[in-house]
C-alpha cells in the first residue's frame, strides 16, 4: 500500500512524503490530547480564503486583511411573514413553515448524506427508541465499543428546525440521529443549487441558518437542496482525529516504510548481482 493510498481516504494530501506525514503525526501525539467528541469546528482562520456565497457572504479574508462586503438588509417581520405565506402556498406535501409570536419560525429541510468514507458508530447497541429521543438519552454514550460502516449513498434525512438553527447544530443533529460518534469537524454542510443547467455545490459556514436559505429558495428541492459531505479544506485537519486514529496512521506508515525499504534493498541487491556478473564476464576478455 502506498502512502497516497493510506492517506487519501483521510484527507491527507498525496504530495506529502512518508517522512512529513510521520513527523506531523508524531508531533501531534506528543503535544496534545484528543478533543472531545462533541467539539465543534470554530470559525476559519483569518489567512484561509472563504469561498464567496453570492451576496450573502460577509467577508473574504486574504493575507490577514478583511474585505468586508455588505450583507443584504435583514427582512422585517412583515416581509418574513409574506415570504412564509408565499412559501406555504407552493407547498404540496404539508411540510409548511410556521411563524411564532417572537418572530422566529419553524420548518423542514431535507439533507442528503453523500459520504464517501466510513463513519464510526457504537458497536452492539440497539437503535434509538422514541423513549430515548423524548428523554434525550444518547445510546452512543452507553458503550465504549466502536465499529465503522458506510452509510447508504445519498441517504436522506428530514429535519424539523427553527430559523435560529445553525449549520453546526444541523450537523450535530444529523450525527446524533445516525448515532455517529465522529468529530463534527470531519463533516460540512453544502447547499446544492441548479443554475443555468448546472449543478453547483457550495460549503456553508457553520453560522449560516439553513431554514432561511430554504425560505428564500422556496420549497422546490430541485432549485436548492442540502448535502452533508466530508469536510474537505485542502489541509489536514489534525485536531479532528482522535489519538487512536493517529496511532493507527503511524502503524500503517511504519509498515509501509518497512515494505518500501525492503523493496529498495531487493532492487539494489538485484542490481548489484547483475553488475558483479557483468564485471566477471569482462575480466576474462581482452581489453
Amino acid at each position: 500500500m502506498s502512502a497516497q493510498g493510506a492517506g487519501a481516504g483521510w484527507g491527507i494530501p498525496a504530495t506529502m512524503s512518508h517522512i512529513r506525514i510521520f513527523a506531523h503525526m508524531a508531533k501531534i501525539l506528543r503535544s496534545w490530547a484528543a478533543p472531545p467528541e462533541d467539539a465543534l469546528v470554530g470559525p476559519p482562520p483569518a489567512e484561509r480564503s472563504i469561498a464567496p456565497s453570492g451576496d450573502n457572504e460577509t467577508a473574504e479574508f486574504k493575507n490577514g486583511s478583511t474585505d468586508v462586503q455588505e450583507r443584504p438588509k435583514e427582512p422585517s417581520l412583515q416581509e418574513i411573514k409574506q415570504r412564509i405565506d408565499t412559501f406555504n402556498s407552493k407547498v404540496t406535501n404539508c411540510l409548511i413553515m410556521k411563524m411564532g409570536e417572537d418572530g422566529t419560525y419553524t420548518g423542514f429541510i431535507k439533507v442528503h448524506m453523500k459520504l464517501c468514507r466510513p463513519v464510526t458508530v457504537p458497536a452492539g447497541i440497539r437503535p434509538q427508541s422514541i423513549y430515548d429521543a423524548l428523554k434525550e438519552v444518547n445510546p452512543a454514550k452507553t458503550t465504549e465499543k466502536r465499529t465503522s460502516f458506510y452509510l447508504p449513498l445519498d441517504a436522506v434525512r428530514q429535519l424539523h428546525i427553527s430559523s435560529t438553527t445553525t449549520v453546526a447544530e444541523v450537523i450535530q443533529g444529523l450525527l446524533k440521529k445516525f448515532m455517529v460518534v465522529d468529530n463534527p469537524q470531519k463533516f460540512a454542510l453544502f447547499k446544492q443549487e441548479a443554475k443555468d443547467g448546472q449543478v453547483l455545490f457550495q460549503k456553508l459556514p457553520i453560522t449560516e441558518h439553513p431554514l432561511y436559505l430554504r425560505l428564500l429558495a422556496g420549497p422546490d428541492t430541485d432549485l436548492l437542496s442540502f448535502v452533508l459531505k466530508e469536510n474537505e479544506t485542502g489541509e489536514v485537519e489534525w485536531d479532528a482525529f482522535s489519538i487512536p486514529e493517529l496511532q493507527n496512521f503511524l502503524m500503517i506508515l511504519e509498515r509501509e516504510e518497512k515494505d518500501k525499504i525492503k523493496q529498495v534493498q531487493k532492487k539494489f541487491s538485484s542490481f548489484k548481482h547483475k553488475l558483479q556478473e557483468a564485471l566477471r564476464e569482462t575480466e576474462g576478455k581482452p581489453g
